[in-house]
């Protein structure tokens, strides 16, 4: 294979562009960031919210990029010479790189959607692909109107796998990205109430979340959870969508991915499953029953993908939670340690409940306190206020023993509290942060969670400053 990703003939023959400069035989890689491009790259002057990339371009070809991909109407703000691929407007050039590469893929394609542990899921199966055989996976979340058909276009042709995340906050938007990705499988993890703000309910959620079979390619095979409320929903869109055949996973006793037995740790499960009429016996190097009900995602995905089960089962305990999804830390604090678990990068009811779910099983000290530092969920609509005191169930059942919230929608927690669970309230999380850093004391675990725009992971960086240590060792990945 040619040692280039693209050659600039193909991608002038894609794009439809003009040209500038002496533009390089090929690119190695494509990149939307002048502070991670490697040279070679080619660079797509994108205009984000707060940036217009074309305010980077000189800097991208000076730091080596073997061309930048620039709008006709700012084109003379750069030097005559400069290696410019010219285009009408950046990021449409970038969905039709995208289409092109679509079009050259012959590996098979999966698509994975749901309101919680898509990221997860996907980087999971990534994993247990990526030891079978060439894969390419999305980049953390790139799941949005520039980060699929970016993923897309970043696609090598000879691949044996592909997976993309596809994300949606509005109806409408999964069934623009799935059409360019145009999957063989589609999972949907789960509907739960996220987005609430801009839907009518979970039925609308689960209907948005259904336009993911819109793209599916025919004979294309949807993966869908059996244990969620809005199964029978999305088996009827599904098929409404002319997908003929739909495997589902789950602990019912229909499940063709079905879950059997499961042991909960710490740091890790032990699952029991029949996949696809094949029993298997695995350990999943993270822990939580949500994260072991995906894994059956992730096996049932694989072996129709064409992948060895056996050989993927094994992979799952290599498995472990990124960061801000449930990585771990050893904080060094007087006296001994303490467990840091960071679920920083955002939150929903659904996914607030499991990690409170996760922090009540973990192992703390003869005198440790298993501790939430809870900021708000947001997009959640009229429903926010309830939805938000409605986590004392969890709270109580999973014996947290104090909870630090901050924020005007998680103080309906706060209220709901009992006096002894109450650690510390503040009205964000900046504020909170002091109140944090002094309750810590050895042998406690340490939970952190809350939407993106509450802003945690300030809180977790410093808690990592202030008790450095290390990441904590998970025996399931050993």
């Amino acid at each position: 294979m040619s040692e280039f990703l693209w050659t600039s003939a193909a991608m002038v023959e894609a794009m439809r562009t003009t040209t500038q400069g002496a533009l390089p035989e090929g690119i190695t890689g494509i990149s939307i960031d002048t502070r991670t491009i490697k040279r070679g790259e080619a660079y797509f002057a994108i205009k984000g919210d707060v940036h217009d990339g074309h305010a980077f371009v000189e800097a991208a070809l000076k730091a080596g990029a073997g061309l930048a991909v620039v709008e006709t109407a700012q084109r003379d703000k750069f030097p005559a010479d400069a290696r410019l691929l010219v285009v009408d407007d950046v990021l449409a050039a970038l969905v039709e790189l995208g289409i092109a590469s679509r079009a050259r893929l012959k590996a098979p394609i999966i698509a994975i959607t749901g309101s919680v542990g898509k990221t997860s899921t996907k980087e999971a199966l990534r994993r247990v692909l990526e030891a079978q055989g060439k894969t390419h996976a999305s980049v953390a979340s790139f799941n949005n109107h520039w980060g699929v058909p970016l993923t897309l276009a970043r696609c090598p042709a000879d691949v044996r796998f592909a997976i993309f995340e596809i994300g949606m906050n509005h109806a409408g938007e999964i069934e623009t990205l799935v059409k360019m990705v145009r999957p063989h499988y589609a999972v949907i993890t789960t509907v739960e109430p996220v987005h609430l703000e801009f839907f009518a309910g979970v039925e609308a959620i689960a209907d948005a979340k259904a336009e993911i079979f819109l793209g599916l390619e025919p004979d294309g095979v949807a993966i869908l959870n059996r244990d969620n409320a809005q199964f029978a929903r999305l088996q009827k869109s599904a098929k409404k969508a002319g997908v003929s055949r739909i495997v589902s996973f789950g602990a019912d006793q229909k499940a063709e991915a079905r879950l059997l037995d499961v042991s909960l740790h710490p740091t890790c499960s032990a699952v029991h499953a029949n996949i696809l009429g094949h029993d298997v016996t695995y350990k999943l190097g993270m822990p939580g029953r949500h994260m072991a009900m995906n894994s059956l995602a992730v096996l049932a995905a694989a072996e129709l993908m064409g992948a060895d089960l056996v050989h993927a089962a094994l992979t799952l305990s290599q498995v472990v939670p990124a960061v801000g999804r449930g990585a771990r830390h050893v904080l060094e604090v007087p006296s001994g340690e303490a467990t840091l678990i960071d679920e920083s990068y955002n939150a929903n009811p659904a996914s607030m409940a499991a990690a409170i779910n996760v922090l009540g099983a973990a192992a703390v000290g003869p005198k440790g306190r298993r501790i939430a530092v809870l900021g708000d969920m947001l997009e959640l609509g009229a429903d926010g206020a309830k939805l938000h005191a409605g986590l004392l169930e969890a709270v109580q059942s999973n014996g947290i023993d104090l909870v630090f919230c901050c924020g005007p929608l998680m103080r309906n927690l706060w209220d709901a509290l009992s006096t002894g669970k109450r650690g510390g309230y503040a009205g964000d999380a900046a504020a909170l942060e002091s109140q944090v850093l002094a309750a810590i004391r050895a042998g406690d675990a340490i939970m952190v969670k809350g939407s993106l725009g509450s802003k945690m992971k300030p809180i977790v960086s410093a808690l990592e400053k202030r008790f450095p240590g290390n990441a904590a060792l998970d025996d399931a990945a050993v």
